[in-house]
């Protein structure tokens, strides 16, 4: 009986723990189901935007990245046409890199009133019209015969381009959140790279085996070929290309809205909303600065490598064009690999640093021993991976700051002043070729600029830049 009476209080201390333990572990069990659920819900709904992203870059992306092919062709088929046509009209390299950066000094006077147009006329129509206006005046350049018509034709195709990448750049931030835009940009912005992976050979082949056909020149065939599917492209962009999400019928009610939702939400950390307070924040003009670095580094490349391989001992205009592609290839696989270590990462900042150190250690190499063939050419290699993923990188700093109604007229401010840099690249080089017999110190200050810019993209703020 004693013994008994001594058990009880143990059995109910025991019964009173399996209690306890019980209910603490449903509560775990509850917990872990509540958060397992939330965790499959968040999968679920990033695997739903995913789908959605995937479809929106499948339907735009192929058009907006041919037409941006034959953008930077039109651009730096110059550079190409440079071998045979300064020696057909006469041209001093002063007159050939005035020429080729009078283009710019249009761009940048015309980039804020184009963007500004397009908000007004819608991107379908601007973009289509924009593309057959340049496409016929790239065209007409092969009936240069003066020195004051390739200034007349360069500064109008200036005007008809300087819509074109700002207002594209506008277009796809009102279809992609932050956290998308790096591998998107780059996507689009690999046409920069393609097109002189392509446009090299191409270009060095109409040259070498369209001299002389018809009564033209290889130079006056280059801008005909490349220059005329422009206007088709033009018509096609008129038919084909939406001017926003919600107008078109390949979307469902709920994929568009999950857009409409990442973007509004997106909006609200914006930090300048007018015109006015885009010209007051230094960051804006900190991003004006960078630019021109990178503006440098990207048209040093496309005016000038084609007459770098060329001094390196490099003969015939074939080789000199598939020479040409090398480091354009190189920069699409490092584009794509930054812009997608950007986006994984959440991260900036040191994907634009870096790839500008690159750019600027490249150049300064290609002006170290300009008759050596392979010291040039590694140069030019390190060179154009970082001038093309600086490019589409650059891009993903001011719509953080922008917001959707500033867009247009800040991102086309910013590219104006840039082009600036593009005029100053091309005829710094030819100015001092013509003064020195080298383009080596050109090239050294170029790549000091460039790197100084490098260096400035640190100065920009992490919190904003990187995407939450």
């Amino acid at each position: 009986m004693l013994a008994r009476n001594l058990q009880a209080p143990r059995i109910q201390q025991r019964c009173v723990f399996v209690d306890v333990f019980r209910e603490q572990a449903r509560s775990y069990n509850k917990k872990y189901n509540i958060m397992s659920t939330a965790h499959s819900t968040a999968s679920l709904r990033f695997a739903e935007h995913d789908r959605t992203h995937r479809l929106v870059t499948w339907r735009l992306m192929p058009l907006l990245l041919v037409c941006y092919l034959f953008a930077h062709l039109d651009r730096i088929n110059i550079g190409f046409a440079k071998m045979q046509m300064s020696h057909d009209l006469q041209f001093s390299d002063t007159v050939y890199g005035f020429g080729a950066g009078l283009f710019f000094i249009a761009y940048a006077l015309f980039g804020v009133p184009s963007n500004m147009a397009l908000d007004r006329v819608g991107p379908r129509r601007w973009i289509a019209c924009l593309m057959v206006v340049w496409g016929l005046l790239s065209t007409g350049m092969l009936w240069v015969e003066s020195a004051r018509g390739f200034y007349l034709l360069r500064f109008l195709l200036g005007v008809a381009e300087a819509g074109f990448f700002p207002g594209i750049l506008v277009f796809l931030n009102r279809w992609y959140p932050a956290r998308r835009r790096a591998q998107v940009t780059a996507l689009f912005a690999i046409a920069v790279p393609m097109a002189g992976v392509l446009g090299g050979p191409i270009s060095g082949a109409i040259l070498e085996n369209f001299h002389d056909v018809g009564s033209l020149r290889g130079w006056q065939w280059m801008f005909l070929i490349e220059g005329a599917p422009v206007v088709l492209l033009g018509l096609v962009v008129l038919k084909y290309l939406p001017d926003s999400f919600e107008s078109v019928g390949w979307l469902s009610t709920e994929q568009k809205q999950q857009l409409r939702t990442q973007l509004s939400n997106e909006e609200q950390r914006k930090t300048i909303t007018s015109f006015s307070g885009i010209l007051r924040d230094p960051q804006v003009w900190l991003l004006v600065a960078v630019y021109f670095a990178v503006m440098l580094a990207v048209n040093t490349l496309a005016f000038w490598m084609p007459t770098l391989i060329h001094g390196a001992g490099i003969g015939r205009d074939s080789q000199v064009g598939l020479l040409s592609a090398v480091p354009y290839l190189a920069g699409c696989f490092f584009m794509l690999g930054c812009g997608r270590s950007s986006d994984r990462h959440r991260e900036r900042r040191w994907h634009l640093c870096v790839p500008l150190l690159m750019a600027a250690a490249g150049i300064a190499v290609a002006g170290l021993a300009p008759g050596n063939a392979l010291l040039v050419m590694s140069g030019l290699v390190v060179a154009g991976m970082g001038a093309s993923a600086a490019l589409p990188m650059f891009w993903q700093l001011p719509p953080a700051f922008l917001s959707n109604t500033t867009q247009a007229a800040g991102i086309a401010m910013i590219s104006s002043f840039g082009s600036i840099a593009a005029f100053l690249a091309p005829y710094l080089i030819g100015w001092m070729r013509d003064a020195t017999q080298s383009a080596s110190l050109a090239l050294y200050v170029l790549a000091l600029f460039i790197a100084l810019g490098g260096l400035l993209v640190l100065r920009t703020q992490a919190a904003i830049v990187n995407p939450h």
